[in-house]
């Protein structure tokens, strides 16, 4: 089977704390993807509308600070919200540029933010969205978690597309949901600069015998706004985030990148034939798993905080998984 398409990954920054910039720049770089040819392109994490990298919001263990509180709220007003015109002009970009488009958001639901990675179809449709199950680190101070609920891979015409974000790449019990889902185009939209990440997308790679695209961002100091108070300094010349993008095939060789130089846009023509002929030996949840030896359970149940019932009787626990029944499941 020959399927060749061209795939673009942007590695390129946004305005931070300015959604409505960010959303025109990601518009213009949506075109200029779609410009080389491609039919997928995928975005960093947070491009819209910023990953705050060097940020404190003026937490310390047991003190939270005004200025910190003024920050948190700067940043949740330039995080879109999914039913919002914003949201929509993304899908209108898609659609105008006649590609699928994978790019990482920080979405606002509630009082909360979320590390969130978008999918619109050419149609400029929201198919679907994966939250970041675990932030890292400080991310944990701004971001919500999400649940199983999105470990969303989409059935498209270019293949079976998913996401998996920065460090949740680390999880091995996460990827290999996603594997047993039958990714075929992994997307990882990253954070992570550092000259270790492109191993890491090749091992992934490797593993799910998957194409694999990673967008970092390139971000300098100069390209945030004049408060923008980071731990590196005020030098506009001072990289916060250098790139790193790449492009992986099933058998872990680089089609683009890792690339360090400035913002880009890698492309590559992928054939879906390859992932076939990496499965021939090595399947991890196929023929190369030992189910009667290793099993894993996922709970893609959404997790609400609260629950209503109309009925006075109902256990409101009837529907919880039975996870000390000792059955595999997923």
């Amino acid at each position: 089977m020959t399927e060749v398409i061209r795939v673009a990954v942007v590695q390129d920054c946004p305005v931070p704390f300015d959604l409505a910039r960010s959303i025109a720049k990601a518009e213009r770089l949506i075109g200029d993807a779609a410009d080389t040819g491609a039919k997928l392109v995928v975005f960093p994490e947070a491009f819209i509308s910023g990953y705050p990298k060097g940020l404190d919001f003026g937490a310390r263990v047991g003190m939270r600070s005004a200025a910190g509180r003024e920050a948190f709220r700067r940043y949740y007003d330039s995080a879109l919200d999914l039913s919002s015109e914003h949201c929509r002009r993304l899908g209108a970009a898609a659609r105008a540029a006649a590609v699928h488009l994978v790019i990482g958001v920080i979405e606002k639901e509630g009082g909360t933010l979320y590390c969130t990675v978008l999918f619109f179809a050419p149609d400029g449709v929201l198919l679907g969205k994966h939250r970041k199950t675990m932030p890292t680190a400080m991310e944990r101070l701004i971001w919500g978690f999400g649940d199983g609920s999105t470990l969303t891979v989409l059935d498209t015409d270019i293949g079976r597309i998913g996401a998996v974000i920065c460090w949740e790449n680390y999880m091995p019990l996460l990827r290999t949901a996603m594997y047993a889902k039958g990714v075929e185009i992994y997307c990882a939209p990253t954070a992570d600069d550092r000259d270790t990440w492109a191993a890491t997308m090749q091992h992934v790679a490797l593993e799910g015998r998957c194409f694999v695209l990673s967008a970092c961002q390139f971000l300098r100091r100069g390209d945030c706004p004049a408060d923008y108070d980071a731990i590196q300094g005020g030098d506009p010349n001072t990289i916060l985030m250098r790139g790193g993008s790449c492009i992986v095939s099933p058998l872990g060789r680089l089609l683009a990148g890792p690339d360090f130089a400035g913002p880009a846009i890698l492309t590559a023509d992928i054939d879906r034939g390859e992932i076939a002929g990496g499965k021939y030996d090595f399947d991890v949840t196929g023929h190369y798993s030992r189910p009667d030896i290793f099993r894993l359970y996922v709970n893609e149940r959404a997790a609400t905080a609260v629950s209503r019932s109309s009925g006075a009787t109902a256990d409101p626990f009837a529907a919880l998984p039975a996870y000390a029944s000792g059955e595999g499941h997923g």
